[in-house]
């Protein structure tokens, strides 16, 4: 028996996962990533897609990460009693 049959087998029912379902899911994840749905062919390689995937994530935390270095630099250089100081730090919670 393989390596992937004996884990299947030992997996419980429930938290398995189809291959339509690994399939679907991929897709799914193909359809929210920029890069993939700009391009003509409809179809990636799910290696691919989830290597665009993290790729997409890494990009969007350092995008929070310099806006909120942005906001927290903008609220050093007002009033922190002002109406604007108090929506930066909402913004940052």
């Amino acid at each position: 028996m393989s390596s992937r049959r004996s884990r299947q087998s030992s997996s419980a029912g429930s938290s398995r996962i189809s291959d339509d379902q690994i399939i679907d899911l991929v897709s799914k994840l193909q359809q929210l990533l920029p890069e993939i749905r700009t391009r003509r062919s409809n179809k990636a390689s799910a290696s691919k897609v989830l290597q665009e995937t993290c790729n997409y994530i890494r990009n969007l935390n350092r995008e929070v990460d310099d806006l909120s270095d942005r906001l927290s630099q903008l609220l050093s250089t007002i009033d922190a009693d002002s109406p604007e100081a108090a929506i930066i730090r909402s913004l940052l919670m």
